[in-house]
């Protein structure tokens, strides 16, 4: 490198150097200036504050045994999902199933018309008591709804309208 291409060089960087300088000068300036004057208009702003208040606002509240008033009556109110109503199908493959396609505990096998004779001669009503109630008789037993008590009345009735019509 020769002695010119130094020089220019030594004189490239002291500029730059100072190029630099200024930019991080005017960068510290204008910062301060943005803090001393618009700063202090949106810290007090009420909207700026109420959204900070959302943002460390406690998610729940404890409540304990005993307590009264509107935060217990809070704490009491539960919102229950919709529930969706099952057809008879989908009664059947989420809960009969499972006792109803082996024949287990004396179930009546889905679409063995033979085995379902007998129960539906005692009527459908019957029948579909026996199923939401529960009952234990000499050909086996059969728990309420299924063993789903989640299950609501009406879709048990479906689902015994379907394993009744699989039978004929």
């Amino acid at each position: 490198m020769s002695a010119q291409d130094k020089k220019f060089f030594d004189l490239f960087m002291v500029v730059l150097a100072i190029l630099i300088a200024i930019s991080v000068g005017i960068y510290v300036i204008s910062a301060d200036i943005s803090n001393e004057t618009q700063g202090k208009y949106i810290v007090s702003d009420a909207t700026y504050q109420q959204e900070i208040a959302d943002r460390i606002a406690p998610v729940g509240e404890l409540v304990l045994p005993g307590e009264g008033g509107k935060k217990a009556a809070a704490a009491i109110a539960v919102v229950e999902p919709v529930k969706e109503e099952l057809t008879g199908s989908q009664v059947y493959n989420n809960a009969c199933g499972a006792c109803h396609t082996g024949g287990i505990g004396g179930a009546p096998k889905l679409g063995d018309a033979s085995a379902w004779e007998t129960r539906v001669a005692q009527g459908l009503d019957i029948l579909r008591q026996h199923a939401v109630e529960g009952y234990q008789g000499s050909a086996g037993y059969m728990p309420a709804k299924g063993g789903n008590l989640a299950l609501s009345d009406e879709e048990v009735h479906r689902a015994i309208d379907y394993m009744v019509a699989e039978a004929e």
